[in-house]
């Protein structure tokens, strides 16, 4: 079966502010629909892993050239319109699967319960690595 990673993505062109400016009966909405998702995905087989990030404010940016030392710099820059807010990697019969577990994390509810219509980037994974072999 195909990979797929679904990437949600904060777009500060939206009329959304960031989760840690929600109230928190909204806020608990919101995670109780991703959570009852990810339950669903769990319990068909298609769940490989998700994860949330911490705010952009929080993101380091490394550059390095492989001679000198990395230069670590605080990130992303301001002028950045989306951010990578978290991902799915799900294990699906099909894209079309993927595209509607995508739609549904999209749909999920923002301040005052409506659909916060995130834009959320869903792409196959090519190969893998093996890891500790």
């Amino acid at each position: 079966m195909p990979r797929y990673m679904i990437l949600t993505k904060h777009d500060r062109t939206l009329d959304v502010p960031p989760m840690s400016e929600w109230d928190p009966a909204d806020m608990e909405r919101h995670l109780e629909c991703l959570r009852a998702l990810n339950a669903e995905l769990v319990a068909n087989g298609e769940l490989v892993d998700m994860s949330a990030l911490t705010e952009p404010e929080l993101a380091k940016v490394v550059t390095a050239d492989g001679a000198g030392a990395p230069v670590v710099t605080d990130g992303p820059f301001p002028e950045a319109k989306e951010l990578l807010a978290g991902y799915q990697l799900v294990d699906v019969e099909s894209e079309e699967r993927a595209l509607e577990i995508a739609a549904a994390v999209s749909a999920a509810p923002g301040p005052g319960g409506k659909p916060l219509g995130q834009h959320i980037e869903v792409r196959q994974v090519m190969f893998t690595f093996p890891v500790g072999e």
